[in-house]
C-alpha cells in the first residue's frame, strides 16, 4: 500500500510539475516538430535518466542542501543569465534561412537522448524544486522514504515527468501548426520573449531575496 501511495503521490507531482511551459518542453517541441516521435521519445528519456538523479541526490540530502545557502544563491543568479542565454539563442538562430537552419538537426540526429540529459542537467532549478516538494512531501506524510519505498516515489516521479512533457509538447506542436505559423512568429518572437519574461522574474526574485536589503 506504501508503495503504491509513494508511486501515485510522485507521479501526480511530476507530472503537474512537467505541465508549464519551460525550455525542456519548448525545445522538445521543436524536436518533435522537425524529427518526429522516436526522437521526441529519447529526448524525454534523456531528460528522465538525469532527473532521476537528482530526485534520489534531494531525497537522500534534502536537509543538507536546505541549508546550504551559498548553493542556493548560486543556483538563483545562474538562472537569470541561463534564461537569457536561451533568449538569444532561439532569436539568433530564428534568423537563419531554412538551409542554415540545422543546428538542432545536427545534434538530433546522432543522440537526440543526449540533447535530453545536456539541456536537464543545465536546468538547476529543479534542484530547490524537487528538495522544497521533497521536503514538505516527507513531513506531511504523504510518503514514505524507506531505503526500497523511496525507489517507488522516484519511479512514479519519472513516469509523471515522462508522459507529462509528452502531452504539453505533442499539445503545443499541434496548437502552433493549428493557430500560428511556428517558424516565423513563435521561435523568433514568443519563445525569446517568453525566456525574457521568466528571466525578468528570476531577476526580481534574486532582487528580493539577495540585493533588496543590501542596497538600503
Amino acid at each position: 500500500m506504501k508503495a503504491l501511495k509513494n508511486i501515485t503521490v510522485g507521479f501526480i507531482v511530476s507530472f503537474v510539475g512537467s505541465l508549464p511551459l519551460g525550455y525542456l518542453n519548448i525545445i522538445g517541441v521543436e524536436v518533435f516538430s522537425k524529427f518526429g516521435l522516436n526522437p521526441l521519445v529519447s529526448y524525454l528519456l534523456g531528460v528522465i535518466v538525469v532527473e532521476a538523479i537528482v530526485i534520489y541526490c534531494t531525497v537522500i540530502f534534502a536537509n543538507q542542501l536546505a541549508n546550504n545557502k551559498k548553493l542556493m544563491k548560486g543556483i538563483d543568479f545562474f538562472a537569470v543569465f541561463f534564461l537569457l542565454l536561451l533568449a538569444y539563442l532561439f532569436y539568433a538562430h530564428s534568423n537563419q534561412t531554412v538551409e542554415e537552419h540545422n543546428y538542432l538537426e545536427s545534434y538530433v540526429r546522432y543522440s537526440p537522448f543526449l540533447i535530453g540529459m545536456v539541456l536537464c542537467g543545465l536546468n538547476f532549478l529543479q534542484i530547490p524544486f524537487w528538495m522544497a516538494w521533497n521536503l514538505y512531501l516527507m513531513n506531511a506524510k504523504y510518503i514514505t522514504l524507506s531505503k526500497k519505498l523511496r525507489f517507488h516515489y522516484i519511479f512514479g516521479t519519472l513516469v509523471g515527468t515522462f508522459f507529462g512533457m509528452l502531452a504539453v509538447i505533442v499539445l503545443l506542436d499541434s496548437l502552433s501548426q493549428k493557430i500560428l505559423d511556428y517558424s516565423k512568429i513563435i521561435l523568433p518572437i514568443v519563445i525569446p520573449l517568453f525566456f525574457m519574461v521568466l528571466a525578468f522574474f528570476q531577476a526580481h526574485k534574486v532582487y528580493k531575496k539577495y540585493l533588496k536589503k543590501k542596497i538600503r
